[in-house]
């Protein structure tokens, strides 16, 4: 598999996105890993590193997009830009999959602007895995798509569905639809709309989720459009920002003895709860596979994007989204 990463993407990249490939190479001893950016600044990263360019490729790409650009006008104005040569080299068949900690915005952009949508899919969007307390939850979208249809939620129902089966492992996902109450008649006519999709579609639809079932284990995906997908994802960085800083600041004040007995639990909940363990998120419904990585993502979050990307590819994601579809019917509402 050929994996194409925007080496000049993310608060700190080239360093962290080359370090990433040269991890995501020996991770996946039979994938090539290509590197687009600034060649020079590539080929530093790698000696500074004492990295061979052993299945690293570099292909060179003279421009940035800077992540509080404008992200049409970025992709429309920078050609050759790394972001959309990244793209490209998958539109034309000489990538398998593109991966970028780059302005996500952009990145969605490019993708609309050079790859083609899959048969039936009427709007990408994109599914983020949050690792919760009680189990990782599938949210979708978070953000490609602002202003939705029900049959476009109908078909992040479907996506997100199959991505919980097959990727992030859980056999009989419990989807939900994020609304302001659980009782069917609760929200707006875009979620009344989409409910009464959800119930005849071919998931385990478990009606209306309320934001704390997010959390608390009644649902395995919840759907939502991508403007209040896009805020719940920002809340939630926030929060738990908040609220492991206010837990550092406490231990501050600890005793030695105890503070021994309380780091190790407080390292395991760190890890637990740890989004880089899954990389990135894909933006699902775009012919190959885009994984969009978080804008502080570090080398570990570059390779387990390039892990994720492989496995998406392995488990056939794109071919199974095409059929989900065709069994609704393509519906228009």
């Amino acid at each position: 598999m050929r994996l194409a990463l925007d080496a000049m993407g993310g608060d700190f990249a080239p360093h962290e996105v080359v370090l990433g490939a040269v991890a995501a190479r020996d991770l996946l001893p039979g994938d090539e890993i290509i590197l687009v950016g600034d060649e020079a600044a590539i080929r530093n990263e790698l000696a500074a590193a004492k990295a061979s360019e052993d299945r690293l490729k570099i292909v060179h790409a003279s421009q940035q997009v800077g992540m509080a650009e404008s992200p049409v006008e970025a992709i429309r104005k920078k050609p050759d830009s790394s972001m959309r040569r990244a793209m490209e080299l998958m539109a034309k068949g000489q990538a398998d999959a593109v991966i970028s900690a780059g302005n996500t915005g952009a990145f969605v952009a490019a993708a609309h602007m050079v790859v083609k949508r899959l048969p039936g899919i009427r709007r990408p969007g994109i599914a983020v895995v949050f690792p919760t307390s009680r189990g990782p939850v599938v949210l979708m979208d978070v953000g490609a798509n602002v202003d939705c249809r029900a049959g476009h939620l109908l078909q992040y129902g479907l996506m997100a569905e199959l991505y919980a089966r097959k990727i992030v492992g859980i056999e009989k996902p419990r989807v939900g639809l994020l609304s302001v109450g659980e009782e069917d008649e609760k929200g707006n006519d875009l979620i009344r709309q989409t409910h009464e999709l959800l119930e005849k579609a071919p998931v385990h639809f478990c009606g209306n989720a309320e934001g704390r079932d997010i959390f608390n284990g009644r649902f395995d995906v919840v759907v939502c459009d991508g403007f209040v997908g896009n805020i719940v994802l920002k809340c939630v960085e926030g929060l738990a920002e908040s609220v492991f800083h206010a837990m550092h600041q406490s231990f501050k004040g600890m005793e030695p003895a105890i503070l021994s007995k309380v780091a190790p639990v407080l390292t395991e909940l760190q890890r637990r709860l740890d989004a880089e363990e899954y990389g990135g998120a894909p933006l699902m419904g775009v012919e190959g596979i885009v994984i969009i990585c978080h804008g502080n993502s570090k080398a570990r979050a570059i390779a387990n994007a390039c892990k994720a990307a492989e496995t998406y590819a392995r488990k056939q994601v794109n071919r199974m989204v095409v059929e989900a579809v065709a069994q609704t019917g393509g519906t228009d509402a």
